[in-house]
């Protein structure tokens, strides 16, 4: 079943994304500084990532739990 149609899948692909953006941006702001375009949805999700992160970080652990678990 695809991620779009399984919201386990769509949870887990969305956290992830949003990790890896955050990730990249503070390793490599220079990746990330355009705000519009095809780079601004990704410099969005990093802004996510900064801005939620303790939302994100339960996110995180609760899809985790959820995976090994269930």
């Amino acid at each position: 079943m695809s991620a779009l149609f399984n919201f386990h899948s769509f949870l887990t692909a969305v956290l992830l994304w949003i990790c890896t953006c955050a990730y990249v941006k503070m390793h490599f702001p220079a990746l990330l500084e355009q705000r519009t375009g095809f780079r601004g949805f990704f410099w969005k999700a990093a802004r996510i990532g900064e801005r939620l992160s303790p939302w994100v970080a339960v996110g995180c652990l609760t899809m985790g739990v959820s995976i090994i678990f269930f």
